[in-house]
């Protein structure tokens, strides 16, 4: 059952959102996701500059004069969020904590998605399959949606990207573009991510936070590994202990980079406490561009 605070909190989100995809992301959007094919329109009079290749010789003989066919795009998409619910989600270093930024996010694409009339599906999990919402159009599923991203309790800690993938790939048949919103601190995931990539139009979003990149040097700190409960007390004052933080954050980072590339997918980096909407827009921008070429 939904609390005030949190009905509050789904209705400032969607205030929040919608007017963001209003104002800045759901244009771009529609210019930088193709349809699923064209779809006759018309048949009209040929007009000098027109394709030679359009026109519709039958009923150019019957009227006399040549026509073309008229094709337009098909705009209905299905638009698949898998999120990442993980307990490592439950971290932020500033006024932001990365599962906050993961639900500002999805609430954005899926307000985007719906503002172009296509369906929008949710996949959300762990170290295990959370839940699945079927694609479905209209406000209120993307309600739906977002309601189940802040209220949804996860019962694992762990994450199993290579899970998730694989649900994709047997509950998905159709293709789809798909945002695989998560932090990425999972191995193992690669394959799968080249069979979904395959059959589907992914999109990683990775969420950061600049603690995870390096250490500030404030003494002893006691830390706890969110995903296995693990509490160690570390020295941020030594500068080795900080280069070799630095070190495995850099190449865990260069590792997602480089499966990135090995599939051909250019993802999107979100850090907490940043704005992330210029970073999706300025991804949707390069999409447009590629598609007009």
């Amino acid at each position: 059952m939904l609390t005030s605070e949190m009905i509050r909190k789904i209705r400032r989100i969607e205030i929040t959102t919608s007017r963001v995809v209003q104002d800045a992301v759901a244009g771009r959007y529609l210019s930088a996701f193709k349809g699923r094919g064209m779809e006759f329109e018309e048949v009209r009079p040929y007009e000098v500059g027109d394709d030679i290749r359009t026109i519709d010789w039958n009923v150019s003989a019957r009227a006399g004069s040549p026509h073309v066919k008229l094709f337009r795009e098909e705009r209905e998409l299905t638009v698949m969020l898998l999120v990442d619910l993980s307990r490592s989600l439950g971290f932020g270093s500033r006024a932001q904590l990365k599962r906050e930024l993961v639900a500002e996010v999805s609430a954005t694409l899926a307000f985007s998605a719906t503002r172009n009339n296509d369906k929008i599906g949710l996949l959300l999990f762990s170290d295990r399959i959370e839940r699945h919402v079927p694609p479905r159009k209209g406000r209120r599923h993307v309600l739906r949606i977002i309601r189940d991203l802040l209220t949804h309790t996860p019962s694992g800690r762990g994450t199993s990207l290579a899970s998730a993938l694989e649900e994709l790939n047997r509950v998905q048949k159709r293709r789809a573009v798909v945002f695989v919103v998560s932090d990425f601190l999972d191995d193992g995931w690669e394959r799968q991510l080249a069979v979904a990539r395959s059959r589907h139009d992914v999109i990683p979003v990775r969420i950061d936070d600049p603690l995870e990149r390096a250490l500030p040097n404030v003494g002893l700190l006691e830390v706890e590994d969110l995903e296995s409960g693990e509490v160690v007390t570390i020295d941020t004052a030594s500068a080795r202990v900080r280069a070799a933080y630095e070190r495995e954050s850099t190449a865990r980072r260069l590792r997602f980079e480089h499966a990135m590339r090995r599939v051909r997918i250019e993802p999107i980096t979100l850090t907490t406490g940043d704005d992330p909407i210029e970073p999706i827009t300025a991804y949707f921008r390069k999409r447009e561009a590629r598609r007009s070429r």
